[in-house]
């Protein structure tokens, strides 16, 4: 079975750790013991009802509160697909925290409170989910039990979803009413809503195809670590060690090295230790070249007959500020990853910042401060080698990490 990873995000108190706790009670993806821990701990709610958040939400300080502060991830599944469940945390202090979640989501299910409709952390986390590319969003419409399971007040937020959604770059929408307190719409149909025809949570879930997001045209492998063991056995072994970003590598494919733009030819392709013909994204592999070239951790290894990534010291990238400490000013230095590779960098300029309530782009702005947006212009010290984003997210994300603390401050979205 395939894995879906999926981000819940919304604002605080919309609900998100209970869908989660939903699917899982209703999947029959919670253990005996968990189910006894829950109940326990639910004995000091006035209506003596469960309280499934709390499968999620597992801090000390997130229990006391009622709301959810750091990244929960589960994982659970159904007859049909596995699924790696990231809840994020609503309130606008943890932005940073949905970013890092949502980097890998193949989806991302935005809830909505069907009192309050679109409110700032909607645009906002809307927002991030498009700039971070991921290709379907689920908008749940929740807690309809408290407007009486109106349908007008459903088509009502829907229509402002979609006029939201229409200035962003959303591949794949689909809005659904739920209830996740009460499990409508989430794994079983409600007979509370009979004018909703459409698919329910878990059913989108199983269905949606993540497998045409993969890019398994352009070839790109990032050298994480190189094999030499120099052994009686192995004397002459040399392997290149890494994850496959994206495409397709076999044996006797002609391969460019770059930043340096040495060629070469894959000998051998190996996976766990055992020869294979053919890897794709994502897999793990170690390549054997027929030349011994000058490669090293950081290096990009790309495939010579696709379309080539570009290599440039300049980057235009959009970048979500993630240091409440620090804010980035155009001067200011950092080291930058991208996949493997680390090297210094610099701000050249600051383009714009995007509102987030209208998503104009205001220009004069002087410096980032925390869970802000902007276009920002960098200078790094060696050539990297990426492709846009929005083409292959794997090889055109990146983050700056401050030079002092070695703490991560950006998010990158090179263009």
């Amino acid at each position: 079975m395939d894995i879906l990873r999926f981000i819940t995000a919304g604002s605080v108190d919309d609900g998100k750790s209970t869908l989660i706790g939903r699917l899982l009670f209703d999947t029959k993806n919670i253990l005996a013991d968990q189910m006894e821990a829950i109940e326990k701990a639910s004995k000091s709610r006035n209506d003596g009802e469960i309280d499934l958040a709390l499968l999620t939400d597992g801090l000390r300080s997130e229990r006391e509160q009622g709301i959810t502060i750091d990244v929960a991830y589960k994982y659970f599944q159904t007859p049909k697909r596995k699924f790696i469940s990231i809840d994020a945390p609503g309130h606008i202090q943890y932005t940073r925290n949905m970013v890092t979640g949502a980097s890998n989501a193949d989806l991302a299910i935005i809830l909505v409170d069907a009192r309050q409709g679109v409110v700032e952390q909607t645009r906002r986390h809307s927002l991030i989910a498009s700039l971070l590319g991921i290709p379907h969003v689920v908008v749940a419409v929740n807690k309809m039990d408290l407007v009486e399971y109106s349908e007008d007040r459903f088509l009502e937020i829907a229509q402002a979803y979609k006029e939201l959604a229409a200035k962003l770059k959303i591949k794949d929408l689909t809005i659904i009413p739920v209830s996740a307190l009460n499990g409508d719409n989430v794994v079983d149909r409600s007979d509370n809503m009979p004018w909703y025809d459409g698919e329910t949570m878990v059913s989108v879930l199983e269905n949606v195809d993540v497998l045409n997001d993969l890019n398994l045209t352009d070839g790109r492998f990032p050298v994480q670590y190189v094999i030499r063991p120099q052994t009686a056995e192995l004397h002459d072994y040399r392997g290149y060690a890494g994850r496959i970003k994206s495409g397709t590598f076999r044996k006797g494919d002609r391969i460019t090295v770059l930043p340096s733009e040495v060629s070469s030819t894959i000998a051998r392709v190996e996976v766990a230790g055992k020869e294979v013909e053919v890897a794709h994204a994502p897999q793990s592999v170690t390549l054997i070249l027929d030349d011994d070239i000058d490669i090293s951790r950081g290096d990009l290894l790309v495939t010579a007959n696709q379309a080539q990534p570009v290599v440039s010291q300049d980057l235009e990238t959009l970048i979500c500020w993630m240091d409440d400490r620090k804010e980035l000013k155009v001067g200011s230095k950092f080291t930058l990853q991208h996949g493997t590779n680390r090297t210094r960098c610099s701000v050249r300029s600051i383009e714009y910042r995007v509102d987030i309530n209208t998503y104009e782009q205001l220009e004069d702005i002087e410096s980032l401060k925390l869970n802000d947006v902007a276009r920002v212009v960098l200078r790094t010290a060696n050539p990297i080698a990426y492709d846009p984003y929005l083409k292959n997210r794997a090889n055109g994300a990146a983050i700056l990490i401050d030079e002092t603390s070695n703490v991560t401050v950006g998010a990158c979205m090179v263009e």
